[in-house]
């Protein structure tokens, strides 16, 4: 089931969600229910927050990045491997290079915008999957820029905040017009009433 993504304004971006363990409800169908709605709003990573639940689960495809750039953009975001599919549960980045990038990114919870933003080229993090086994891998390039950012929304950290404060004054009204619902998205979203 495709679910409404929360748009910038909500307080439930600006919170830290909260572990779980297997007992939490529906679990599975969420996280089912999670990636019918990335993939419906063509997005490439998702975090329960997003989707109104305070839980840290987040998804990430990058396979179908690494599979639309060409041979050389593959080697210069990728780094060798060839995107990941997978689902990241109670997640915590417990290392990160000190070689960082910047990248151009964008947000569901924040349509019409994107901005250049500075993160590590490889992180190391800590996490359960979707069969709830534990699991700790280091990712670069491309694939780590997605998790840090889904990483960022379970800790109520939004990729506005990097921005530098002239950015974010050039897009206060922009953000205003998100809050109280007058643009359009490409996919069922919930606004401020």
């Amino acid at each position: 089931m495709i679910l409404s993504i929360i748009a910038y304004g909500h307080a439930i971006l600006r919170q830290e969600c909260t572990d779980i363990d297997e007992h939490y409800p529906d679990l599975q169908q969420l996280v089912d229910n999670m990636w019918q709605t990335m993939y419906g709003a063509k997005g490439c990573g998702l975090t329960a927050s997003q989707v109104n639940h305070r839980i840290r689960l987040f998804i990430i495809d990058s396979v179908q990045t690494f599979t639309n750039l060409s041979p050389e953009e593959r080697n210069d975001y990728f780094d060798g491997d060839k995107g990941i599919q997978e689902t990241f549960i109670n997640a915590r980045i417990i290392d990160s290079s000190h070689k960082t990038w910047i990248d151009e990114e964008g947000c569901l919870s924040i349509p019409t915008l994107s901005a250049e933003v500075e993160r590590p080229w490889s992180i190391t993090i800590e996490y359960l999957d979707r069969s709830l086994q534990p699991q700790t891998a280091t990712f670069n390039g491309i694939t780590a820029r997605m998790i840090h950012h889904e990483y960022d929304h379970t800790e109520g950290i939004l990729y506005l905040d990097y921005l530098k404060p002239l950015k974010r004054t050039l897009f206060k009204s922009k953000l205003e017009k998100i809050k109280k619902g007058k643009i359009k998205a490409a996919y069922s979203m919930s606004f401020l009433p």
